[in-house]
């Protein structure tokens, strides 16, 4: 439907304006709510890859023992 609409520089420039003006004085506390909630995301993310590592790494240590006993 909106295929057709392609924001040219000057109407991002227009709406980055009006932006700033309805949220200037928030827009400092709002940047850094959000820098904390993608770091807070990565470290999640972080987590969960160490524990799909530590989970590869017993299956291929027990798979070594199961074929020294073999």
């Amino acid at each position: 439907m909106f295929a057709w609409f392609t924001p040219g520089p000057l109407e991002l420039f227009i709406v980055a304006a009006i932006v700033l003006l309805l949220f200037g004085n928030r827009l400092p506390s709002v940047m850094r709510s959000m820098g904390r909630g993608i770091v807070e995301f990565k470290k999640g993310v972080q987590g969960i890859e160490d524990e799909v590592e530590d989970a590869g790494k017993k299956i291929e240590e027990a798979g070594k023992k199961k074929e020294e006993e073999e």
